[in-house]
């Protein structure tokens, strides 16, 4: 059974409320729990003798329904499963998809370093941080086991990501085994021809194995025998169609996997679902259409249940979309994205530069902030703590005001005599109507600029430096 409540995880804790998880109850702590924002070897209590017996029914009671493994090693590693729900608003979506790009052993050696760097090094900021990918598809072509082995370490030696080795052929997929067999790579395919040879190699070797077929009653048995066999970190593969009625299969069976993990606990089926919208190059042939159509695969299976997906195309127009959804479908949606509220600088802001407020709504701070950077605007930039909610949003519900204003730049300690020549701060635009408040409570000159960022080199060209009083 699993625990899908606090009140549930807190009779198998210790229940003193000792605060040594740094929560000052267990039943808070128990919610942390549930959320996975903590572990529960951070109670040390649960860790001792006494606690022994339900420290290891919770383990198990804690599991997530659909299993999660890991593919690499170190810091670049990646865990891929771990869901709990059907839909993200009845928990959320943890462990976002896995984005493998692929090389092949045929490509000539520059050419694959070439690739390999920019898969390496893609990277698009994004409210506060970098959107990566996370992985290389290692692909045999040449059905030479020598020249896959040989591509595989040339890739080993360029980039640590984790890496797919990709071949139904178990005597090459041995070869570049041989070759990362301590990066833990993962191993694409087991089917129902070569399942022996590739559970012989999972099993010497402790790697995770893909298992693949179109047929779920089959690909469940091919789960059945490798998990008796004691191969339990399984991803799989239940085939991905790119067009027409095979697609609209390839959606179904998805959702009958996550389903069937989920909602009727069938244990043997509950493992992390792997799409392959590099498989759109096989039907179109134009570059633009395989690439476009790749995306939308992807696109789909991102939302619906694929877990980790192998791609080809490194076009911009083709990856700035997917890693863009993944983050969309993997935030949180209970928790508004923001950053630390604090008084920052834009540049280099002198005495007479200016002081502008907003809220620590993530994209509504950094949209300003790169409004404001890229303009050249040298100036200290306050994010108001608004529990991640946008100005106008904060303003009606009382989450920004002029005590929280002052507040935040007394815990910035920021002196406006001592930081500016001119006690001025700046108000977005939607909080205007807080003005009179902020200069009662601050006893700070207040201006109001521009409702959208985007107009404030024109605002500060008009109305800065302020003229006085």
């Amino acid at each position: 059974m699993k625990l899908n409540s606090p009140l549930q995880v807190y009779k198998y804790l210790p229940q003193t409320n000792c605060a040594e998880c740094g929560e000052t109850t267990c039943m808070a702590f128990a919610a942390h729990l549930i959320d996975r924002s903590k572990k529960l070897d951070n109670c040390p209590p649960i860790l001792k003798d006494a606690f022994k017996k339900k420290y290891i029914e919770l383990i198990t009671l804690l599991a997530p329904e659909i299993r999660e493994i890991t593919i690499g090693v170190g810091e670049h590693a990646k865990k891929i499963g771990g869901d709990d729900v059907i839909y993200r608003h009845q928990l959320t979506f943890f462990d976002p998809t896995a984005f493998a790009y692929d090389v092949w052993d045929t490509m000539p050696e520059k050419e694959l370093v070439e690739r390999v760097n920019k898969i390496s090094n893609f990277k698009k900021f994004y409210i506060g941080k970098f959107l990566k990918v996370d992985m290389v598809a290692v692909r045999c072509v040449s059905g030479d086991a020598a020249k896959f082995a040989a591509a595989v370490k040339k890739v080993n030696e360029t980039t640590t990501l984790p890496l797919i080795l990709c071949s139904f052929d178990p005597a090459i997929l041995k070869s570049g085994l041989e070759v990362v067999k301590d990066k833990n790579p993962l191993l694409y395919a087991a089917n129902e021809k070569n399942w022996g040879e590739v559970a012989e190699l999972a099993l010497t070797y402790k790697v995770p194995v893909v298992l693949f077929s179109t047929d779920l009653d089959k690909l469940k048995s091919l789960a059945l025998t490798f998990g008796e066999m004691g191969i339990k970190d399984l991803v799989l593969d239940p085939g991905t169609y790119p067009q027409g009625k095979q697609l609209k299969g390839t959606f179904e069976r998805f959702i009958k996997l996550r389903r069937s993990g989920i909602k009727e606990g069938q244990k043997d089926m509950a493992y992390p679902v792997m799409a392959v919208p590099l498989n759109a190059w096989l039907v179109y042939k134009d570059t633009a259409a395989a690439s476009y159509w790749e995306t939308v695969l992807a696109s789909v299976f991102t939302v619906r249940y694929g877990d980790i997906m192998i791609l080809h195309s490194l076009e911009p127009y083709a990856m700035l979309p997917e890693v863009h959804l993944r983050e969309t479908i993997y935030t949180d949606p209970r928790t508004p994205a923001k950053v630390a509220p604090g008084v920052n600088q834009v540049g280099s802001p002198t005495k007479d530069s200016p002081v502008i407020v907003t809220t620590n709504f993530a994209l509504t701070y950094y949209t300003v902030e790169s409004d404001l950077s890229s303009n050249k605007i040298n100036c200290y930039l306050a994010a108001v703590d608004t529990d991640g909610i946008g100005v106008e949003a904060a303003v009606a519900g009382g989450q920004l005001t002029a005590a929280k204003i002052k507040d935040a730049f007394q815990k910035a300690n920021f002196e406006f005599k001592d930081k500016t020549s001119h006690s001025t701060l700046i108000l977005p635009g939607l909080a205007a109507r807080l003005q009179g408040d902020v200069e009662d409570v601050t006893g700070l000159r207040v201006m109001i600029g521009p409702p959208d960022s985007g107009r404030i080199p024109g605002w500060m060209e008009k109305n800065w430096p302020p003229k006085p009083k």
